[in-house]
């Protein structure tokens, strides 16, 4: 079966699979977790804009019901209304899916009756699940019922429900990749941007396993730069708890121990800081490159007898 289809002059792309779209009230992110036997979903379906809404577009996706829809919410109309406009001049309509969630938390969705069974969605407060050539109808409902009962953050939330999902049966075809995407003001890495967590495995045996994985991953880094933001802008010691909670997470982190160090340096620790520095060259004897040049930085000066303690 072709990948890329051409339904009324526009070129779409057979996207079998399941998503979730969803808004946290408690934090006002917004986000998107899907999961397909398509090789690389992730810059098809997913589509979020923080403080407007979130989309999922898929079946024989419609690549622009992304962007156009988030405009149309920018402009004031609804969910409801906002399918309606795009699959009123869309005459492939019949063939689309997608689900959309606002930044208030209501949420809609619509699946054409060309879609491949099985294919259908269930809307709820701040979600919208959707999926076709799915194994069955039980797929959507198992992931709607995890999410509604799981507690934690929208990105755990999302992905958990991905999972139950899976275990319902999930894609008729088997699985090949999945993505996450959760927006948040303000939240990108820098501070720019809303791009809060972008992750995406694009071929893989077990998809949302490696989604769990680098959302792992991402937590300790996202704990990492917010240390490091905290400690220029004069708080080290918060810097600091932030450091110890990434390594609770996981405690082999290179990085994490290297900025630790650092941190203890500020504060005059020195014996914890040496410490901290040898656990990082443990993990990763390279790091010594960096170690013996972190002055230059201006951060902190690493003193020869340091070095030398470290063998370095």
């Amino acid at each position: 079966m072709k990948r890329n289809i051409d339904l009324s002059n526009k070129i779409t792309c057979l996207v079998p699979t399941y998503s979730i779209v969803a808004y946290d009230h408690s934090t006002g992110d917004l986000g998107v977790a899907v999961q397909s036997r398509y090789f690389s979903v992730g810059p098809i379906v997913p589509w979020a804009e923080a403080d407007v809404g979130a989309i999922a577009t898929q079946s024989f996706a419609n690549v622009s019901y992304g962007p156009r829809g988030l405009q149309l919410l920018k402009e004031g109309l609804t969910c409801k209304e906002v399918i309606a406009r795009l699959t009123s001049a869309d005459e492939g309509r019949e063939h689309r899916q997608l689900g959309i969630v606002d930044a208030e938390g209501n949420a809609a969705a619509y699946t054409g009756t060309k879609c491949l069974k099985w294919a259908g969605s269930k809307v709820g407060k701040c979600y919208s699940a959707q999926g076709n050539i799915l194994a069955n109808r039980h797929v959507v409902e198992k992931m709607t019922r995890k999410f509604e009962f799981t507690k934690g953050d929208l990105a755990n939330r999302l992905v958990v429900a991905l999972e139950a999902g899976e275990k319902a049966g999930g894609d008729a075809r088997g699985r090949q990749s999945a993505a996450l995407l959760v927006v948040r003001k303000n939240a990108g890495r820098g501070n720019y941007g809303d791009k809060f967590i972008e992750l995406r495995v694009e071929d893989n045996p077990d998809p949302i396993k490696e989604l769990k994985r680098l959302l792992k991953i991402h937590r300790v880094y996202y704990l990492i730069d917010d240390a490091e933001s905290k400690f220029t802008g004069g708080d080290p010691e918060r810097a600091v708890l932030c450091i110890k909670e990434a390594l609770k997470i996981n405690p082999r982190n290179d990085d994490a121990y290297l900025d630790l160090g650092l941190m203890y340096l500020r504060l005059e620790r020195t014996s914890e800081a040496v410490n901290a520095l040898r656990k990082a060259l443990d993990i990763n004897p390279k790091m010594s490159t960096v170690i013996k040049q972190l002055s230059k930085l201006g951060i902190t000066k690493i003193p020869e007898s340091l070095l030398e303690k470290l063998q370095i």
